[in-house]
């Protein structure tokens, strides 16, 4: 699980610090090229000696290719062959993104992986774009590669693209995989598409991409997601959703979410979770929170650190599960607790048949859409 940091600077997480990180089990922090990009700058990080001094963080760092932040935050001028073109956001006037830019910008801030800027377009839309968005993507990771000046200490990843057309995923893992990157990720997904849809992509690219390399799904944070994405045989994860969730005062539990802004919180003294070993859940009750949660910063930092410690807590013990040959037991305990009344939606039910895994004693004759 990568933790992803996202506000105006790109290189901290929100209310916490780095220290905090490494008391939680955090292994790597994804950093927000878009945004180290236009403050600090790239050139002043790496004057002062990269990101990882910069920011004082000892362990691993991912960078994104700053493309996306480009098109979902910022009105799209153009994408064109030579890079994505964009408004900028301090005078309004026309940017240019290319491959090569992106890749240099990356290797100044001097992150352990990073990816290659490819030509994003949303699951929802249709037509002949996603072609065209799959086999740019393929002519851009040429020229990312070409740019990249530090292939010994940073690992270029490669984004599979296509939508949800199996064939258009097909021809583009299979050109990624010709490349023999360090990594790969599925990109292109968690934008509104369907869940039976979200999962079979994902069992696609998973089934064709090389099983001793990473296998990274782009912007995947919910529990339950990745514990199916994991069954289906993915490695890494990002998204923002457990500490932004946590900034709307909702706690990570393993029956799945705890609102702690309402008003049943007010009196109820027990942590969030009783079974978490976290600080936040050692020292404060769910009334605290509540008090907090909308009034004082405080109310998100802790939310937000025992998030974060559910979630590593989580990919510790999957992690475990596989390594030590248990891990159907530990995906019948994880929905057992997440549906007590046996409800498993369909497309998980869906998704662990193809992974071969036997939920049937924790799902009802009649699973939930």
């Amino acid at each position: 699980m990568t933790i992803s940091s996202h506000n105006a600077y790109g290189s901290t997480i929100k209310g916490l610090t780095t220290s905090q990180l490494e008391e939680i089990g955090c292994q790597i922090i994804l950093g927000n090229t878009y945004h180290l990009a236009l403050r600090p700058t790239s050139e002043l990080i790496d004057e002062l000696g990269g990101l990882h001094k910069f920011m004082n963080w000892p362990r691993a760092l991912l960078t994104d290719s700053g493309g996306f932040q480009m098109v979902s935050l910022l009105h799209l001028a153009d994408i064109t062959e030579k890079g994505v073109t964009f408004q900028s956001p301090v005078d309004g006037k026309p940017m240019l993104l290319t491959p090569e830019e992106s890749i240099q910008i990356q290797n100044r801030i001097g992150a352990d992986i990073i990816m290659a800027l490819d030509d994003v377009v949303k699951t929802t839309i249709t037509g002949p774009r996603i072609e065209e968005a799959m086999y740019r993507t393929l002519r851009w990771i040429d020229r990312c590669i070409a740019a990249h000046k530090r292939p010994h200490d940073q690992n270029l990843f490669g984004i599979v693209q296509g939508g949800l057309d199996p064939v258009l995923r097909d021809i583009c893992v299979k050109g990624l995989v010709d490349r023999d990157l360090p990594g790969y990720a599925i990109g292109g997904l968690a934008g509104g598409e369907d869940k039976d849809s979200f999962w079979r992509v994902v069992a696609q690219c998973t089934a064709a991409l090389p099983e001793d390399k990473p296998r990274y799904v782009m912007g995947v944070g919910y529990p339950l997601d990745i514990v199916v994405c994991s069954a289906l045989g993915a490695d890494m994860y990002d998204c923002v959703y457990p500490t932004r969730t946590a900034r709307f005062g909702t706690a990570l539990v393993p029956e799945g979410v705890l609102k702690l802004k309402h008003q049943a919180m007010a009196h109820d003294t027990r942590p969030i979770d009783q079974m978490c070993e976290c600080m936040v859940c050692k020292n404060y009750s769910r009334a605290y929170i509540h008090c907090l949660v909308t009034k004082d910063a405080m109310g998100s930092q802790l939310l937000s650190y025992h998030n974060l410690f559910y979630m590593m807590k989580l990919s510790r013990d999957l992690h475990s599960s596989i390594v030590e040959g248990r891990f159907p037991e530990f995906v019948c305990k994880f929905l057992q607790k997440m549906f007590p009344e046996g409800d498993v939606p369909q497309w998980v039910c869906n998704a662990m048949e193809v992974a071969g895994i036997d939920i049937s004693s924790c799902c009802s004759p009649f699973p939930s859409s």
